[in-house]
């Protein structure tokens, strides 16, 4: 018997997809390393502590530790040393300011309030920085809400140590893969170069594309970071940044290749083919004379792949690069020093730093203020639950909100089988090794099912400390409900500019540099370097742009509507950089140039864009093709400007 065909009216009751989009777990694989390590760290105190008589004690080195794994996020091994012991430092610092204000009333409530200000504003400046600021204010909230044992030094001395022992572990691979974050890091950049070849001519070429903007962004952020922090040249690391630097022709000569595609049909496999035997010269650190059977290039864009695969063949088997291979083209970074100066001047002089920090200290002040008017037994929960609910960097207040309540439910449910079923004593060690372990296997699917991972280890950590056992669990529930509704109300609905997308001033700027990048590219005197430090600065602002759209849909209406009517510009103004760069190449490889006038004209289309974005919702009016030579290499970056001038209408209102 068939099925009763449903009524055409009718619809399914299904809850909106911005309120799911956070419970979808994301498919990533499990990272192995890091989940031994976590178990690790987190039960061996408990098992030394238990062993000396000093559970607590113990408990306290598993709470460093955990911060540690938490805090573990980087790839190279320099930037992971940062991203463990500089937070740990800050961490010290919040843990001592807590335990001395600890049953202190309104001091405590000032205290806490004014390091949340600080904690908010530096968290503007960088990844350690935001870690560092999560962890000052985390530890001060810890400090102020559990009892620490005296004297006053030992508690931050024990959490220290906590810190210490995760980035012991983490270092024990560095003498056998010192380089090996980074070698691996520029090997799939050239894989990702290969599958955007693969891709070009076919619908997926921009999804590759922006795979690859990222994988390149990321190889250069490890390499010239690590580079920064050593002292000479190591011959391997001059090799690796000189990989790097000729994979960016293969990139810039992509779009060309893309626009000959289209038009001609798709390029040999042996390009793509050529392209991952480059990867993996670069994984194994193979040298000696290439081998290319490329077919015989034709066209100016076809010249342009030609020329950009045996370049980087010839210098990605070099075992010693040439000088002018070593420096990056794309720009090197300032001293630290000078960085630090201009970050801290940011995070000074920023209006939307003074925000971010206004916002936390006001929540974090009503919790601790609602906690001393209203007997809450260990009321600390409530003042974490804002801590990472308003954290800033980590993406949507309402979306962490409403993913922390359910996050926080489903580790209870588990705590609770913990408390209720084991035993307090020697069993914690084996029940915390494997509690330890979801934390970095779940932390990568999500925020929700991170705080799921993370709550039952907190709460098994101040059990050894309080000693409540199931006692503990419905009043975290409450607290956590508490703090999230303090952070729904405090941290987003009083703040007109959580209603607001940012997007459309973010995407005018990209818009505006798309203009400059159109000038640099035809208007003037010849800097390849200035160009592709333009290019990469765009594709860096737009996945800014991206990652904004991300974050915006995750927003109730009218918020998350209003973004996602930005995102057909957003893809108008990548491809106009495609279709910048593309006529670059075709003319570097002998096509006739640009008329100037044409130039000129394309540019003011796109500055008069930009402005028409900064000053409403609603794009500028619908304009006729701009005029030029339909069969001029500026034909297809005239037809992109113009689809993006076209994209409006009271979507965007």
């Amino acid at each position: 018997m068939a099925p009763m065909a449903r009524p055409s009216g009718s619809t399914r009751l299904s809850p909106p997809a911005w309120l799911t989009a956070g419970f979808k777990p994301t498919p990533t694989p499990i990272p192995w390393a890091a989940v031994g390590r976590a178990a690790v760290a987190l039960s061996a105190p408990l098992a030394v502590g238990l062993a000396a008589g000093q559970p607590a004690y113990g408990a306290l080195v598993s709470m460093g530790a955990l911060s540690g794994v938490i805090g573990d996020t980087a790839d190279a091994y320099r930037m992971r040393i940062l991203n463990i012991a500089v937070p740990q430092l800050f961490g010290a610092v919040g843990v001592t300011l807590g335990t001395l204000v600890f049953g202190h009333g309104w001091v405590a409530v000032a205290v806490l309030t004014l390091v949340a200000l600080v904690s908010g504003m530096i968290s503007s400046i960088g990844a350690v920085a935001s870690v560092s600021g999560l962890l000052l204010l985390l530890n001060a909230v810890v400090g102020a809400g559990l009892p620490m044992p005296d004297p006053w030094w030992k508690a931050p001395l024990l959490l220290g140590l906590g810190g210490l022992f995760v980035l012991v572990l983490t270092l024990l691979g560095w003498p056998f893969r010192r380089a090996a974050p980074e070698r691996s890091a520029v090997a799939a950049t050239y894989r990702s170069v290969a599958e955007l070849y693969e891709a070009t001519g076919t619908p997926a070429y921009d999804e590759k594309r922006q795979a690859v903007t990222a994988s390149l962004n990321q190889s250069y952020d490890l390499v010239l970071a690590r580079r920064a922090r050593q002292h000479g040249r190591a011959p391997s690391l001059v090799r690796l940044l000189a990989q790097l630097n000729v994979a960016v022709p293969l990139v810039e000569a992509a779009p060309a290749a893309h626009l000959r595609a289209q038009l001609h049909g798709p390029l040999s496999d042996t390009i793509p083919a050529a392209v991952r035997e480059l990867a993996d010269a670069v994984e194994e650190g193979r040298t000696g004379a290439p081998v290319l059977d490329l077919p015989t290039p034709e066209r100016p864009a076809e010249k342009a792949v030609d020329h950009a695969l045996r370049y980087a063949a010839a210098v990605v088997h070099k075992a010693e690069p040439d000088a002018y291979n070593v420096d990056d083209r794309l720009g090197r970074p300032a001293a630290l020093r000078v960085r630090v100066r201009r970050a801290a001047r940011a995070a000074l002089f920023s209006e939307a730093s003074w925000r971010y920090g206004l916002r936390l200290a006001l929540c974090i002040g009503l919790a601790q203020a609602l906690v001393s008017l209203i007997p809450v037994p260990r009321s600390y929960w409530v003042a974490l639950t804002v801590t990472f609910v308003m954290k800033p960097d980590f993406g949507s207040v309402f979306s962490r909100a409403v993913l922390r309540a359910f996050g926080t439910a489903a580790g209870l449910l588990l705590a609770a089988l913990v408390l209720a079923e084991v035993p307090r004593g020697w069993w914690d060690v084996p029940v915390m090794c494997v509690l330890a372990a979801l934390i970095p296997a779940f932390s990568e699917k999500g925020y929700a099912f991170q705080t799921a991972a993370i709550t039952p280890v907190i709460l098994l950590l101040s059990d050894t400390l309080n000693q409540q056992g199931f006692d503990l669990v419905m009043p975290r529930l409450y607290d956590s409900l508490i703090g999230c509704g303090i952070a729904l109300i405090a941290g987003y609905l009083l703040w007109p500019e959580s209603w607001h997308s940012r997007i459309g001033d973010r995407l005018a700027d990209a818009v505006a540099d798309a203009a400059a990048y159109v000038t640099c590219a035809f208007g003037g005197a010849e800097d390849q370097g200035g160009r592709l430090r333009a290019r990469r600065k765009l594709y860096r602002d737009l996945s800014t742009v991206r990652s904004e759209f991300q974050r915006a849909l995750t927003e109730p209406p009218p918020t998350g509507t209003r973004a996602a009517a930005w995102w057909p510009l957003v893809v108008a103004v990548e491809r106009i950089v495609d279709a910048t760069t593309a006529a670059r190449i075709r003319v570097d490889h002998g096509a006739p140039g640009p008329d100037p006038a044409e130039v000129v004209a394309v540019e003011r289309e796109l500055r008069e864009l930009a402005e028409g974005i900064r000053e409403s919702e609603t794009l500028v009016e619908v304009r006729s093709e701009l005029p030029g030579d339909e069969n001029g290499v500026l034909a297809p970056l005239r037809q992109e400007v113009s689809a993006a001038r076209a994209i409006a209408g009271p979507d965007l209102r």
